[in-house]
């Protein structure tokens, strides 16, 4: 009776410990996912604010808009962690101003790089959107699984805090959204 009662028990921890490791070595590959949705964001931000410069000093804009275009692009680029979000909304709200201008599109068929600098925004912009949408499911499924009882009881995610959501404005430019 006593070695029944013994192999069970074993069998328990055996069962306990392999489900615990499993539930540590999920939250460590939820957190390998956040962290390279994270790159791939930073990735899409960065481009798209190359793509605004790019098409702020390609001479196809007049030189206000260009000017305006330029030093949101340049700030999106520059900001700090806790700015990042307020300057990646300002540069969408100053795409949508500027390619949503009567004439634009009339303007950038002119320029020979016109149609293909319009191309590479609009990819540009459309990864930012996908990006986002992907890094926020990541952090959404990585807080739902650190907040589970056993991961807090066991501390499984150790002393990190709750990654946090990133939200913007990232509607694309009207136009951009219609082709």
């Amino acid at each position: 009776m006593t070695t029944t009662l013994i192999l069970v028990i074993g069998v328990l921890v055996v069962l306990a410990s392999v489900y615990i490791s499993w539930r540590a070595g999920r939250l460590d590959r939820l957190h390998i996912r956040l962290e390279a949705a994270q790159a791939a964001l930073d990735a899409a931000l960065l481009r798209r604010a190359a793509v605004s410069l790019e098409l702020a000093g390609s001479r196809i804009l007049d030189p206000a808009t260009s000017l305006v275009l330029a030093a949101a692009a340049h700030e999106a680029r520059t900001s700090g962690p806790d700015e990042r979000e307020h300057a990646e909304s300002d540069l969408s709200r100053t795409l949508r101003a500027v390619v949503d201008q009567d004439r634009f599109g009339e303007k950038l068929g002119e320029h020979l790089e016109g149609p293909a600098l319009m191309k590479e925004l609009d990819t540009a912009v459309a990864k930012v959107v996908y990006s986002r949408r992907f890094f926020n499911n990541a952090v959404a499924v990585t807080r739902t699984a650190q907040r589970r009882w056993l991961a807090r009881t066991l501390r499984l995610a150790g002393h990190t805090d709750y990654p946090q959501f990133f939200e913007i404005d990232d509607a694309p430019p009207e136009s951009l959204a219609a082709e």
